[in-house]
């Protein structure tokens, strides 16, 4: 992911006809997947270029063909005051999200509260969504940290950070002045029965909707005590045990937990049932990859699938309880300071949510990233995307609910690589990354989702504009009071320049510390790990540290700290975001990208959150951006 595209004059031109040449195509022809596909664009260096045929067949075999009366069934989304669209036909009445029906005059302007309602057609019902059409925002500057929970350990953890760590987290923050704290996905990455295996990258979850039960604070439940008595201790010294070991073992925790957490559930039982619980009993029953599972398991409505629930219906209960546990945890997490939860690009292909929207999901392509001067192949994520027309007729529903669940419980929410939105780089099956193109979304409509979202949860959005940034994205966010990403390793404007819409940070989990870059561990790391380091690139950002920021050549890696956020907090940023691995001077960061061998996602963090209030690196950079936003 890297910044903006350059922009000389004849690149203006360039883009104004490329641009131009979009509008023209979608006008006037009727062949959806032209319309949508891209074949003409620009490069990450902001140079022409275009798809070929054999490309541009295989994504429209992905995108298959829409039902004929697509336009006549999608969604209709609207502002208040907006005049509904005259092609729509007569409409006799609107059934209010609460059920109630009111009379309704197309030719008057919306006057409907904000929402997801239904037109009454003679053809039948058509969802309305009323949306406010921008986003909240922050009310005041401030500061947070960004941390990777799983990373940020209590000496009371069970082998990995957890909700009951964030409470702790968000405590220390308030404390000492700051506003947020923003986490990495907290989704469910594996099932939830015995022996199932959990994915480390918390980027490619089984379900952007329900979160991982990893998380949770056993010792903090109501009623573990008086449930597990001796055995809740037994449980206690199992999962302390697993903190001797810096790396994170997902798979060890799991089965620790997972057998404290059934006893208890045991003993209280509850309620609960979705596809996304019966997908954790399937899985456990046949193990990951629902593509190799008996034929009556491979979708939500097969008949091996009720058969399977009826016989488990404890381990399905079972699961939805631990959701439940998830929200009430990650609500208590929230109070007092604002928590923003990133929103993953996609989902596991193996997935519960693959799984279950199996039919709103493209076949046989992927989604990634085209090539930049980083990434000369491309990148493949290896995610499964929606097909757009598939996911307007059904209403839009499950980014509906992926954004309502990252979003509401704990007050704000970053969106992974925002320009999805937009576009999505698609990656046939058996292709190279760099062979991929540019398929297009309704990112009208699902911008004003995530705003109506935003709005009824109080939650600002942070939106990940980061890599090949088309003409048009930042402006479109701004305008809709979506923050923009700036980061001090990537921007070419000083910090000083920056748009005050924006959350302000030196790097991402992706890239360098401070620490690893000023000390060089960090091209050693990335040596180690078969890549081919970029020294060329270290050296300009050492040298932005020495020649910006005024650090000494020979300055410590605490001044060199010190030095990066006090550069970055000159932006005018309404949030200014500090890494906890700056914060403690950690030289290694959570992620390098493209490489399989290093442990990435499951290196814990070498402070114990129970020092943080006491680490002196970590309570000066606090006050220095305390300082900084007060000014």
């Amino acid at each position: 992911m890297r910044g903006d595209a350059g922009r000389n004059g004849a690149a203006g031109l360039e883009r104004a006809r490329i641009a131009a040449w979009s509008i023209i195509e979608t006008v006037v022809t009727d062949d959806y997947a032209a319309r949508i596909i891209q074949r003409d664009y620009l490069d990450n260096a902001d140079r022409p270029a275009s798809l070929d045929q054999v490309t541009v067949d295989a994504l429209s075999a992905a995108l298959g063909t829409p039902d004929a009366d697509l336009d006549e069934r999608a969604p209709v989304v609207v502002r208040p005051g907006d005049p509904l669209r005259t092609d729509l036909g007569p409409v006799a009445a609107v059934v209010l999200e609460d059920g109630s029906e009111r009379e309704f005059d197309p030719a008057a302007g919306i006057d409907l509260p904000l929402g997801y309602h239904w037109l009454q057609t003679p053809n039948g019902r058509r969802r309305l969504i009323v949306s406010p059409g921008v986003c909240v925002l922050p009310s005041r500057r401030e500061w947070g940290w960004a941390a990777q929970l799983y990373a940020t350990r209590s000496r009371s953890s069970w082998g990995i950070g957890d909700l009951g760590d964030l409470r702790r987290l968000g405590t220390l923050t308030r404390e000492l002045g700051g506003g947020f704290v923003l986490v990495n996905p907290l989704h469910a990455g594996g099932g939830s029965g015995a022996g199932a295996a959990q994915q480390s990258s918390p980027y490619m979850p089984s379900s952007r909707r329900f979160f991982s039960p990893l998380y949770l604070n056993v010792a903090e439940m109501d009623g573990a005590g008086e449930i597990l008595g001796e055995r809740l201790a037994d449980f206690d010294r199992q999962g302390r045990a697993l903190n001797e070991d810096r790396r994170i073992d997902r798979d060890a925790v799991w089965r620790v937990k997972q057998a404290a957490l059934r006893a208890v559930f045991d003993d209280t039982r509850a309620a609960g049932l979705e596809p996304f619980t019966a997908w954790s009993v399937l899985s456990a029953q046949f193990g990951s990859g629902w593509r190799s599972w008996p034929e009556g398991a491979r979708r939500p409505d097969g008949p091996l699938v009720a058969q399977v629930v009826a016989q488990h219906a404890d381990d399905v209960t079972f699961a939805a309880w631990l959701q439940w546990l998830c929200e009430q945890q990650l609500r208590a997490a929230g109070r007092g300071v604002r928590v923003l939860q990133d929103l993953p690009i996609g989902v596991d292909p193996d997935g519960a949510d693959a799984w279950a929207m199996q039919d709103v999901l493209a076949e046989g392509v992927t989604v990634g990233a085209p090539a930049d001067p980083f990434n000369l192949a491309g990148q493949d994520w290896g995610l499964p995307p929606f097909v757009p027309w598939r996911l307007q007729l059904a209403n839009y529903q499950p980014f509906i609910d992926a954004i309502q669940s990252t979003m509401a419980l704990a007050g704000g929410l970053r969106v992974d690589h925002v320009m999805g939105l937009f576009r999505l780089w698609w990656v046939p099956q058996g292709m190279s990354a760099d062979r991929g193109g540019y398929v297009r979304y309704p990112s009208s409509d699902m911008l004003d989702i995530v705003a109506l979202e935003s709005v009824r949860a109080g939650a600002p959005v942070v939106g990940e504009d980061l890599g090949t940034v088309e003409a048009g994205v930042r402006p479109e966010l701004a305008a809709r009071n979506i923050l923009s990403y700036r980061l001090l390793w990537f921007e070419k404007d000083p910090p000083s320049q920056w748009p005050s819409t924006s959350l302000a940070a030196v790097g991402t989990h992706d890239l360098p510390t401070v620490a690893g870059l000023w000390t060089g561990s960090d091209l050693a790391d990335q040596r180690a790990s078969g890549l081919d380091a970029d020294e060329e690139a270290t050296q300009r950002l050492r040298d932005l540290l020495v020649d910006d920021a005024g650090v000494p050549a020979d300055a410590s890696t605490a001044d060199a700290v010190r030095g990066a956020y006090g550069l970055l907090a000159q932006a005018p940023s309404i949030l200014l975001g500090a890494s906890v691995e700056d914060a403690i001077v950690e030289p290694v960061r959570p992620n390098i990208p493209g490489t399989s061998e290093r442990p990435n996602w499951s290196a814990a963090l070498p402070v114990a959150l129970d020092d943080f209030a006491d680490h002196p690196s970590l309570v000066a950079l606090a006050q220095q951006l305390d300082r900084a936003v007060k000014q």
